[in-house]
Order: C-alpha cells, then sequence, then structure tokens
C-alpha cells in the first residue's frame, strides 16, 4: 500500500511510450490536499457571486449557465489559461505563484482580507505542521485587565477560545459561566461555542445574524492561516454538526477579520446596551486579541455598565 507521508513506486502508463514503467510518485499529505481543495472550492464561490457586469464584461444574452463568471471569463480577466485555473480550481496545482494570485485576486475583486485568505490557503504547503499547544494569558495582560475595572475587557485566542476576562468582562458576556473557565484549558469557554450554541446569545446580542456571519468568517480565516490544526478542525466539525445556522454559514465560504465596531445588546440584568468593540493585537502574528467594550460616556448605556458592576462584580 501507498505510504501517504513518504509516496511508493507504482506502476503507471506512460501515454508517450505506451509502455508501462515503474515510477516514484510523491504522496501529498492530507492538509495540503484539504488545503488545494478549499483553494478550488474558494476560487469557484468568489468567481460565482460576481456577474460580467459587475466584473466589466459584455455578456452575450441572458442563458447563462452558471450565476457569476464562467471560468474562461475569470481566466481571461486574470491573464492565466484556463487549462492553469483548471488545475486551481480541481486542487490539482501547488504552485501558484504570489504574481497568479494577485492577479485573481483583483479579476476576483477580492478585499483584504479575502486575498490574505487565497494566499493562505495557496501557500499551505510551505507551513511546517506545529503541535498545538494550549495558549495562555501572558501575566502582563493578565494586570492589565485587572486595572481595567469599568470597561468589560476580554482575551481571545485565534480559535476564539476565551483566555482572561475581567470582572466586568465575566459579568457582561457570561456571567452564567464559571469565572475560573479561562483559565483551565480543558474547561475554557469559546465564543464561537457560546455564539452559536448557548441560548442566551440569540436574546444577548441584539443582531444575532450578523453576529453569526461574522464569527464564521473570521473562523474561515484562521482556518486558512492553520489548515492543519486539529483542535480548530474539531470545533468547526462541532459547530457544523450541533448548529444548522453555522453549516449554512461556512458553507458560503466568506472571510473577514473581526472588526471594530459598535454593537447593541440586551443584557438580562440592565437591558439594552451599546458599546463599541475595540479589538487590539497582542503580538506580531495576531494571535491573542485584547477586546475591549466602552459606552459613550454619559450615556445610559454607561449607566448600564456602572450598574452591572455594582450588582455583579
Amino acid at each position: 500500500m501507498p505510504d501517504s507521508l513518504g509516496g511508493a513506486a507504482s506502476a503507471t502508463q506512460i501515454p508517450a511510450l505506451g509502455t508501462t514503467a515503474r515510477v516514484r510518485i510523491k504522496a501529498t499529505p492530507f492538509a495540503i490536499m484539504e488545503s488545494m481543495e478549499q483553494l478550488g472550492e474558494f476560487l469557484k464561490s468568489r468567481r460565482g457571486r460576481l456577474t460580467p457586469l459587475d466584473a466589466g464584461l459584455r455578456s452575450y444574452g441572458s442563458r447563462r449557465r452558471v450565476p457569476g463568471l464562467r471560468r474562461e471569463e475569470l481566466a481571461q480577466l486574470a491573464g492565466v489559461s484556463i487549462a492553469y485555473l483548471t488545475r486551481l480550481e480541481q486542487g490539482q496545482s501547488l504552485n501558484a505563484s504570489d504574481a497568479v494570485l494577485d492577479a485573481l485576486a483583483g479579476a476576483l475583486r477580492l478585499d483584504d482580507d479575502e486575498r490574505a485568505h487565497l494566499h493562505d490557503l495557496a501557500k499551505a504547503r510551505q507551513r511546517r505542521p506545529r503541535r498545538p499547544r494550549p495558549e495562555q494569558a501572558r501575566p502582563m495582560t493578565m494586570r492589565l485587565l485587572q486595572n481595567l475595572t469599568d470597561v468589560p475587557a476580554l482575551v481571545l485566542g485565534w480559535r476564539t477560545d476565551i483566555l482572561a476576562w475581567n470582572a466586568l468582562g465575566h459579568a457582561f458576556f457570561a456571567g452564567h459561566l464559571d469565572p475560573g473557565g479561562p483559565y483551565r484549558p480543558a474547561d475554557r469557554p469559546y465564543m464561537a461555542r457560546i455564539i452559536f450554541l448557548d441560548p442566551h446569545s440569540r436574546d444577548f446580542y441584539a443582531d444575532w445574524k450578523a453576529k453569526t456571519a461574522e464569527c464564521v468568517a473570521y473562523l474561515r480565516l484562521a482556518a486558512g492561516r492553520n489548515p492543519d490544526d486539529p483542535a480548530l478542525a474539531s470545533l468547526i466539525g462541532e459547530l457544523s454538526v450541533k448548529s444548522p445556522e453555522f453549516a449554512k454559514l461556512w458553507s458560503a465560504r466568506d472571510v473577514r477579520d473581526c472588526p471594530n465596531i459598535e454593537r447593541d445588546f440586551h443584557h438580562p440584568l440592565v437591558g439594552d446596551v451599546r458599546l463599541g468593540q475595540e479589538i487590539a493585537h497582542l503580538d506580531g502574528e495576531s494571535v491573542q486579541r485584547l477586546v475591549l467594550f466602552h459606552p459613550e460616556p454619559g450615556s445610559a448605556s454607561d449607566a448600564a455598565l456602572k450598574l452591572l458592576k455594582q450588582i455583579a462584580c
């Protein structure tokens, strides 16, 4: 049997000679094959959402077999051959250059997050698999959280796991959960699980559908950066099985980093609250993020947070 890591010799017909010879075929690791397939599916999904009119092409007639760009139309716009684009979309090419990827991104009108995701998927084979290890919030970060007493604050890992929170962050987002959970890796809560599987979240987020779309788009981005991470794969598999909403959003293949945004909440203790969300990356690789939520000074939301601090912290 072939060895999935090292490859094996096999009998292969050589069309040009019409003879059979034994050649060594180097097998491709599963994670790389998966990323190649994901690259193809991502290209097809982005091609499907762009019409010829959007791309500045003349459309002849109204009967089209595909809703978006045809493969040959994208090849024309990007300046690549149809045969090469076909190999990319079928997951058969391992060596897409940056120039080709940028040409495809431009033709498909990808935004910065989508462009980065395209490059991540294409370059998966160049990254060495890393052994996952439980993340921990750094001592300096913990000290910062302890000094942030007037606004909710969380430290999130790149899988959306909550690594730490201050007292008001716990009271605001998950007062029904164990406050010590983030500090025990085996019991650590994940924001993605809370958003999709905790029934409180549907009432807590005023626009729950927008929040779910944002969460899935971020996880797509994270999966492209870390295609061989078993913990992330397990999380995505669990959510796909347990949440029909997650499965539907995941199939759309949208990618987007988490934004700085104003968000409306409905808290079970203090009612409607509007907070600004600010995200600070705590290291050069954008792995751990400090997320702060702040109200407009003197607003009803400001008063609500002060009340929550009095009764729950």
